[in-house]
């Protein structure tokens, strides 16, 4: 459905995954190799397929690329596709092209249609001028007028050659104005000549900036969005691509993990079928174009019933030409034939690419990752100019940043959720048998999505949702340990293609399994159903005219060999869920050997020696299991003996220097790897960590062993830690490290820069910060004495040429096209009047060095107030920056040092709450007059109270109102009574009498709700009236006023109001600020008020503080339903 599509797919044999392997994520990214590699060879076998099937590909069965089994492909066959997708011969015909050796300037390709376009033709009345001709070997300069020529020739001089298109030049036969877009291949440059729509060269920049601008609009609105919702994001985006490109239909494609495609978002006319929600094959969408997409972000097709026009070249040229990142390259008639069938004339597809991760990138520091596609749709010819496209990846670039913030977020809070689960879970496995993960709620069912979960323990079985029977569990358990008896457990989306040979006998209810061992006889499964039961598409129910065969290619058709492939096998079993499952298996294999060692009553010493050697086993999977997390990690990881020589290397860091573990082992830290200038630094960190003083947060500069241009420098802040023994002796130094290359984290006030702007740009004084300045058109007019320094080019130099792109992209090269990316909204923004205060800026100088800066955008203002640019200046890190770092260093620790404590107490106080319950349950088995039954009750509120405030880790579902809320019948009694306990002690240490004025009626009243966070919420602020009231022969009132209100549908809610009064002026200001307007409470009382204050809002009740001439008191309403069986009298 996109660049180079065909419905079509393969039958591929999926081979179970190990759950734990040496190397997990070793082991997922050779995985994903060896598909995109067997993706290729079908990709080739159905392009021969189709170019079999004649000029027009009509007689290509579609429905037979469903059916047909994988076969070898030969390499030349592979090689052909290969060369038919990246060196077709033909271009598009909206435009022309012309190639040029660099060195030379002499044409060496050119389309057949460049003559013609660019008006040289042979002459039918003779002329006195030699005219120009278009062949092999012409000097391409002379094609076009002279200061076009100049600019071909300036771009040509450019390191990032691509950051200066356009370029715009006019023919010098014909005087017509072209977009000039280049780009370096292997034998020369590419000039992709692009007719433009107006003469005026300040018009057509003038047109690029406003397209710029709109794109910054549509970027502003996705960046204002709320986060945690990934589908508005995308909706947002197409609506936000169609307004800006008009096109009839745009789509947002994304790629799942088994490489199939997914339509999440549309934005379309009213009359056109709706494909939200379409699912088609992996091979719908080749590797061969989705790399394509990687090296050339933005594809258009003007028309794709036009006829290609060839490209004539050099008969020196040793291969046909490169036309990989060419706006113009011709589709392939496979993909023309799709979109004619499916009534779409013109597209646009934009690459979505976010940041990758070891397991999906095949190495290079900034690994990339194509999640999906942007594409455009129209029912007639469209063709839009490049700035407007440009504008368009600068969008898409802002929305693959913001979806990768999201996607990161989801993560996180999956891996919380996860956590939480397994915390659960834990819990339960300490109070009851191993059994009760499945039989209690959580289950090891959420831990993980899935149809059907067992636990197969001691010869049991115990099911739960979608599993097999008893009878095909035990004969899955023997094929288990038949084939896979070595492993440790295994993951497949498809039994049968795992080689399970009772598969068919489970049907379409189990399709794909997890398993973990806890030992060689307990199992612990997941199951899945098959994948077509969760996948619909509206646009898959044919209407009763349509006549579309099962051989045409259309997204019918790619939808129907979708299902046709998922119908036997499940959802695929993500990395992190494989990981979930892994770390439940290692907490579920000590918990069942202890169930087992507390039931023995007797062991001999056999058992205990295996008993031994399985906790052997147990330290050396978990030592293993470390190992394999540092060699993983996604944090640069080394480490050094007692000499200050490596003995540690893992792979981040390794990528990172492009030195291999190999090479770096037995290398000094000190005097081959680090840059001389940091040498000191890092000495005297290794020797305080064998002293046992472990420093942190330390920048330190490594060397990089690439080739020649790729030797720059790497900056990572390391924690140096210090290694030891197993008898505790010192043997060595770790660094756990962040790179911080790209982007420098600075936190510091920048000099507040006040004055005639003329004045500061000009002033000498060493204090002023570089500063530079842009018209409205993102031109710049002025580079001052302090940026010329720091960047090395000098004003003259500078002035005049666009501050995107030409600026900061070529002259002062930055990392990446999302640097490029923030910094053109950040100017754009001020521009627009919208300030930018201390972003993150990097650049490299004219020499090469990285710069490190913050940027400060701000409006400029002519005498009449309009806004005619932005008025930039950077801040360099200074002594005083550096001070106040290490003040926030030292915040953090004690930050840290605070969670700690409080994360101890959390997990301390559980033992003796665990002796009081069980205290409890002993006298509850005893006679007890009413009043000890009272004390009891009470005792056991309060003691689950402080169970529920222990389970409060995450305060952010306070504030964003996700907390569950309980629902369970109670006595209000029984609330105020442990209410009032909490504070008798107090009482009586301050000589305070409480008065109550509470019905009787009310004492006896059962409500619905939370009990335990009423009780929290009524005792906070009793608790605190309690604490400030005055105590010279002081008291405390509590007053309960209940009422009835009758709702429409027999529901009964009782309206109670308490109030909580002490003579005097009551709680400190301050304690009532944090209460009720800030957001940031400076003490302990003004948290616990804040949070019950917003646990109340939650129940529906809200709370006041009133005070007045000689009292003050809290007034708290709560509306609590009375259980509809009946309810008591109150007046």
């Amino acid at each position: 459905m996109a660049s180079g599509s065909r419905a079509a797919h393969e039958h591929q044999q999926h081979q179970p995954q190990s759950l734990a392997t040496s190397n997990q994520r070793g082991h997922h990214n050779t995985e994903s190799v060896s598909k995109a590699i067997a993706q290729y060879t079908v990709d080739a076998r159905l392009h021969a397929v189709f170019e079999q099937s004649g000029e027009s590909g009509k007689s290509f069965d579609y429905s037979q690329s469903v059916r047909t089994p994988t076969e070898s492909v030969p390499e030349q066959q592979i090689t052909a596709y290969l060369t038919k997708i990246q060196r077709g011969g033909h271009i598009q015909p909206f435009g022309c092209m012309i190639a040029v050796d660099e060195p030379s300037f002499r044409v060496i390709a050119y389309s057949e249609n460049a003559r013609e376009m660019l008006g040289i033709t042979p002459q039918a009345v003779p002329s006195l001028e030699k005219p120009e001709v278009l062949a092999t070997g012409t000097d391409v300069r002379n094609l076009f007028t002279p200061s076009s020529a100049i600019m071909l020739q300036k771009a040509f001089g450019a390191r990032e050659i691509t950051l200066l298109n356009p370029v715009w030049i006019h023919s010098k036969n014909s005087g017509k104005p072209f977009y000039a877009i280049l780009h370096r291949i292997d034998v020369g440059i590419v000039i992709d000549l692009e007719p433009a729509r107006t003469e005026d060269p300040a018009l057509s920049i003038a047109g690029a900036v406003q397209s710029q601008k709109l794109a910054v609009r549509a970027i502003s609105q996705l960046q204002s969005l709320p986060g945690g919702d990934i589908q508005l994001l995308c909706d947002t985006v197409v609506q936000s691509v169609r307004d800006l490109a008009g096109y009839d239909r745009v789509m947002v494609y994304k790629f799942h993990e088994d490489e199939h495609g997914e339509v999440v978002a549309e934005s379309k006319r009213p009359d056109l079928e709706p494909y939200i929600g379409l699912h088609y094959p992996a091979t719908d969408i080749p590797q061969a174009s989705r790399f394509l997409f990687r090296q050339n972000r933005v594809r258009m097709i003007v028309d794709c019933h036009a006829t290609p026009v060839q490209i004539i070249q050099d008969e020196g040229l040793v291969s046909p030409l490169c036309l990989v990142g060419s706006t113009l390259r011709a589709p392939h008639g496979c993909h023309a034939q799709y979109m004619a069938n499916m009534g779409s004339i013109a597209s646009l597809a934009m690459a979505v690419i976010i940041n990758g991760n070891e397991e999906e990138g095949l190495g290079g520091r900034n690994s990339m990752r194509l999640w999906g596609l942007v594409v455009c749709h129209h029912t007639s010819a469209r063709c839009i100019p490049f700035p407007l496209r440009y504008a368009c990846e600068f969008l898409m670039q802002a929305f693959g940043l913001q979806l990768n913030m999201e996607l990161q977020l989801a993560s996180q809070l999956s891996e919380k959720r996860v956590l939480r689960t397994q915390t659960l879970l834990c819990d339960m496995l300490l109070r009851d048998s191993p059994t009760g993960i499945v039989t209690q709620s959580p289950s090891i069912m959420d831990l993980v999505k899935c149809d059907g979960a067992a636990l197969y323990y001691q010869g049991k079985y115990y099911p739960l949702g979608v599993t097999p029977t008893e009878a095909q569990i035990k004969d899955i358990v023997e094929w288990l340990l038949a084939f896979h008896g070595d492993s440790t457990g295994l993951s497949t989306d498809s039994l049968a293609d795992a080689g399970y040979p009772g598969a068919a006998s489970l049907g379409d209810a189990v399709r794909g399994m997890a398993v973990a061992y806890i030992t060689k006889k307990d199992f612990l499964f997941w199951f899945r159903s098959h994948t077509a039961k969760e996948i619909k598409w509206g646009g898959a129910k044919h209407h009763p005219k349509d006549k579309d065969d099962g051989q045409r290619m259309h997204p019918r058709s790619s939808f129907k060999a979708f299902l046709e492939v998922v119908k036997s096998r499940s959802l695929p079993w993500e990395n992190g869920e494989m990981d979930a499952i892994h770390s439940l298996q290692l907490i579920l294999r000590d918990s069942f050997r202890d169930a087992e060692a507390s039931n023995s009553k007797a062991v001999v010493h056999s058992e205990i020696e295996e008993l031994e050697l399985q906790g052997v086993d147990e330290l050396s999977s978990v030592a293993r299991e470390m190992v394999r997390l540092i060699e993983t990690a996604t944090a640069p990881i080394f480490a050094v003996d007692v000499d200050g020589h490596i003995n540690g290397w893992n792979a981040k860091v390794a990528e990172l220097t492009s030195l291999s573990v190999e090479e770096a082992m037995g290398k000094s830290l000190v005097h081959d790897l680090v840059y001389k200038e940091y040498q000191e630094t890092v000495d005297k960190l290794v020797y305080h960590a064998l002293q046992g003083e472990e420093d942190k947060n330390v920048e330190i500069k490594l060397k990089t062993f690439g080739s020649e241009n790729d030797k720059k420098a790497i900056y990572v802040v390391v924690n140096a830690c210090s290694s030891k023994d197993y008898t505790n002796n010192i043997v060595g130094v770790c660094f756990v490290g962040q790179d911080v290359t790209g982007q420098k984290v600075m936190m510091d006030k920048f000099i507040n820069v006040q004055g005639d702007y003329k004045a500061i740009i000009h002033s000498p004084n060493p204090l002023i910060p570089p500063i530079f300045v842009s018209d409205e058109n993102t031109c710049c007019l002025e580079w001052n004495t302090a940026t010329e320094k720091l960047t090395g080019w000098s004003r003259e130099e500078i002035i005049g040429k666009m501050l995107v792109g030409e600026v900061f992209g070529s002259c002062c090269r930055l990392k990446g096209t999302d640097a490029l990316t923030k910094f053109m909204i950040t100017l754009h923004h001020a521009i627009g009047g919208q300030d930018t205060d201390k972003l993150p800026f990097s650049f490299f100088d004219r020499n090469g060095k990285y710069v490190q800066a913050l940027l400060t955008a701000n409006k400029r203002v002519n005498l009449e107030g309009q806004i005619v640019g932005a008025f930039c200046f950077l801040q360099i890190a200074s002594p005083e920056l550096q001070q106040a770092l290490k003040v926030q260093r030292q915040q953090e620790r004690s930050r840290f040092s605070r969670m700690k404590e409080l994360a101890y107490i959390c997990q301390e106080v559980k033992s003796p709450l665990s002796g009081i319950r069980f205290v409890n349950s002993l006298l509850e088995a005893t006679d007890l007059t009413e009043d000890q039954k009272q004390f009891l009750e009470t005792s056991a509120a309060c003691e689950k109270q402080i169970v529920k405030i222990l389970s409060d880790v995450d305060l952010e579902s306070f504030e964003d109102g996700s907390m569950e809320l309980e629902k369970t019948e109670f006595s209000l009694g029984s609330v105020i009574n442990a209410v009032v306990s909490q504070v008798m002690l107090l009482l009586r240490e301050r000589n305070l009498q409480l008065i109550r004025d509470i019905p009787e009626e009310i004492k006896t009243l059962a409500v619905c709700g939370d009990q335990a966070r009423i009780q929290q919420v009524l005792a906070e602020f009793l608790l605190n009236m309690v604490h400030y009231a005055p105590s010279a022969e002081g008291w405390v009132e509590i007053h309960v006023h209940p009422s009835l209100k009758q709702i429409s549908d027999g529901l009964t809610i009782v309206c109670t109001e308490f109030r909580m009064v002490c003579p005097g002026e009551g709680l400190p200001p301050e304690l009532v600020q944090d209460m009720f307007h800030s957001s940031r409470w400076t003490t302990q009382e003004g948290l616990g008020l804040s949070l019950c204050r917003k646990i109340l809002k939650l129940m529906d009740g809200e709370v006041q503080y009133i005070r007045e001439s000689e009292r003050c008191y809290f007034l708290i309403i709560l509306e609590l339903p009375i259980p509809r069986r009946g309810s008591k009298s109150v007046n």
